[in-house]
């Protein structure tokens, strides 16, 4: 009786000195990543309702010093994807419409309207053309009002890219319409559909849409360059170009909620969910990225839009939450979400380097101004304001290049460099971009 009462408290030991380690490695990571510029926003880690990582990191007010925390509301761009799906679920668990409904029952005039269903709208199977790689809209509109009319007029005669179902390419325009559908069915506002079917059931206090309008002290400021003596606050997306693609804003503990939820049939049916995290092609549910981690679900996506990135992930057999939501840009934040995974699971990870950044004379600079084709439609146009080096994609935000050496730049808040290449005479003649490890050639062409 004594040698099983001693082993029983060595295990309680064994397993209270694990998860103090366990939470200590993810402090550690968590705090890596802030300091390379990778993290600036909140993190909170949950499993069977025990909250492993709770925490903010870095500000959300560089002019006020006002600091991120659990309860700072952030924009969270493509997140929104999963709130209309399930709307579009929920509305066709009320049988008021059915995703196999080709999309020509409400937009009569659209282009082969009946060829697309919803489904294919919703698993990005469509082969409808992305609104965000219009490099001109992104540039002169994406910050002003739009109407539906309007909004649909930038992609909907653009060619199919594949015939609908037969392939995968990722596009907002998808969601655009899955939006305009929902208002055509509820007789509401997008918004209000989802504030009435989710938000409200759920509690969802600091969740909503129209981040411009938010009067909130908690509200984060998005940023293209971060730093406490020179910052700059990124653009924003008007509401209704966002919109039911990406225009909410919510917090970590309202995300975590949902995702919980959401899984265990409280939103809408265990059956409709079953099917929302079933993987179509390219491993893409309804919303969602559906994978496979040591033989479990893994459903997940993230955020970009100017100023923010976001990720939220849940392991469906561990009860298991990852959100990590920034006020930064950070093009590879699942790599942070990865990372946090191989804690949690005992599994190998690296804690990301520090890159030094050096001072670079403005005569170089300046020689890098130009456009540079990276793709057919995608281009890389590099500037130059106060002496600092931009570069932006087609449909992309602006971001701060910081110099590694005088031909090399990285992106803060991510695993992205970019060397310029030079000719034997010393004219610039193109970059190469690498992307988390893949390197894309780019030719200057003006």
């Amino acid at each position: 009786m004594e040698k099983q009462a001693i082993t029983f408290i060595i295990t309680m030991l064994s397993t209270l000195i694990f998860a103090q380690t366990q939470e200590q490695k993810l402090e550690q990571l968590m705090q890596a990543y802030s300091a390379t510029g990778k993290l600036n926003g909140s993190v909170l880690i949950t499993q069977k309702g025990k909250t492993l990582l709770n925490k903010g990191y870095g500000l959300r007010d560089v002019a006020e010093n006002l600091p991120n925390d659990p309860n700072v509301i952030f924009q969270i761009g493509s997140v929104t994807k999963q709130f209309t799906a399930t709307v579009i679920l929920k509305l066709q668990e009320q049988k008021q419409l059915n995703i196999l409904d080709k999309i020509s029952m409400y937009f009569p005039d659209y282009p082969n309207g009946d060829k697309i269903r919803i489904e294919h709208l919703l698993t990005h199977s469509s082969g409808i053309f992305n609104y965000t790689d219009d490099r001109e809209f992104m540039q002169s509109k994406a910050m002003k009002p739009i109407t539906q009319t309007d909004m649909i007029n930038t992609f909907k005669n653009k060619p199919l890219k594949f015939v609908p179902g037969s392939d995968f390419e990722y596009s907002n325009s998808n969601y655009i319409l899955l939006g305009y559908i929902i208002e055509m069915i509820t007789n509401k506002p997008y918004e209000k559909a989802v504030d009435q079917m989710i938000f409200n059931p759920l509690k969802m206090r600091s969740s909503g849409f129209d981040f411009n309008k938010l009067q909130k002290a908690t509200k984060a400021k998005g940023y293209i360059v971060y730093a406490k003596e020179n910052s700059k606050e990124s653009d924003e997306f008007d509401a209704t170009v966002s919109y039911a693609a990406g225009g909410m804003y919510t917090t970590t503990s309202d995300l975590n909620k949902w995702l919980t939820e959401l899984s265990f049939g409280k939103v809408i049916s265990k059956e409709s969910y079953k099917k929302m995290i079933m993987p179509y092609k390219n491993k893409y549910g309804y919303g969602n990225y559906i994978n496979n981690f040591e033989g479990k679900t893994l459903v997940a996506h993230g955020g970009l839009t100017f100023g923010y990135t976001s990720y939220v992930g849940r392991i469906i057999e561990d009860d298991l939450n990852i959100i990590i939501l920034n006020n930064i840009p950070n093009y590879t934040i699942n790599d942070i979400a990865n990372d946090i995974l191989a804690i949690l699971y005992n599994k190998p990870y690296k804690l990301p380097e520090i890159l030094k950044e050096v001072t670079v004379n403005s005569e170089i600079l300046k020689s890098y101004i130009g456009t540079y084709q990276i793709a057919p439609q995608v281009v890389v146009s590099i500037t130059i304001e106060n002496e600092q080096l931009f570069g932006q994609a087609t449909g992309q935000a602006k971001i701060l290049l910081t110099a590694k050496n005088e031909e090399s730049f990285f992106i803060k808040g991510a695993n992205v460099l970019i060397d310029f290449k030079k000719d034997t005479s010393g004219k610039i003649t193109g970059l190469i971009l690498t992307d988390g490890g893949k390197a894309i050639p780019a030719q200057k062409i003006n």
